[in-house]
């Protein structure tokens, strides 16, 4: 347990340098659980800049080191699908001796989760990032249904997107097909209208920030299930 700052929990979390969007999960966060932020270069949103994001992590994740962090959380859905989530946290433990978990393995967690093997997906992404990200859930057996978003080439403009154009993409996508909905990309505003998403969409609805939170919660044995952003949040996918 952590001493003072954090008196619950003090988790390290690698971020996009061009981001805006760091403090969603610190706004889910139960109280007692913060999250200290390092930023690595990131400028721009194509696939070669995911693919790049991870190039000098072992030096960002010893700044968090400094802290005296108990978990660090890689935070970026695309980049750590690229590299892989097993590099990344190989990396990072060998470099500070401390574990570590990325998005997208808390989002591949959460899917199987909430039983969501065939879904709709929002992206503020690039088509190219889109096509990755889709075949990466391809060939681990789910299936994206339908797809909408607001493509961004820059992080700021992912992040500068309006929490309620997350809220009306929702409403254009297809349904009747689908187990859930999946809002990917850690970039962007989304927390203050997660829980109307899902009411609205009436399935399980999975998000980058949500999902990340969601698995460090559990992988620190924190019983916290914070109320308000998603079923999944909330603890109803639990083991029983």
């Amino acid at each position: 347990m952590a001493e003072g700052f954090g008196w619950k929990a003090r988790i390290g979390q690698l971020y996009p340098s061009g981001g805006l969007s760091d403090h969603e999960v610190q706004r889910m966060a139960p109280e007692g659980v913060q999250f200290v932020t390092t930023r690595m270069p990131f400028r721009k949103a194509g696939l070669e800049d995911d693919a790049s994001l991870a190039r000098d992590v072992e030096f960002h994740a010893s700044l968090l080191a400094d802290a005296r962090v108990e978990l660090i959380a890689f935070n970026c859905t695309a980049a750590s699908l690229i590299t892989g989530p097993q590099v990344i946290n190989r990396r990072i433990e060998a470099a500070t001796g401390i574990r570590s978990v990325t998005t997208i393995e808390a989002v591949l967690e959460a899917l199987e989760a909430a039983r969501v093997r065939r879904f709709a997906l929002l992206t503020p992404y690039l088509p190219e990032v889109v096509a990755h990200e889709a075949a990466y859930f391809r060939e681990r057996g789910f299936e994206v249904t339908d797809s909408a978003g607001e493509p961004c080439a820059d992080p700021v403009a992912q992040g500068s997107i309006p929490a309620q154009r997350w809220l009306e993409l929702s409403r254009a996508l297809r349904k009747d097909d689908c187990d859930g909905l999946l809002v990917s990309c850690a970039g962007i505003q989304l927390a203050t209208v997660l829980g109307e998403i899902e009411r609205e969409f009436d399935r399980p609805v999975i998000a980058s920030n949500q999902a990340l939170l969601w698995t460090c919660l559990r992988r620190l044995a924190l019983p916290d299930r914070p109320a308000g952003f998603g079923a999944l949040l909330a603890g109803a996918f639990d083991p029983r």
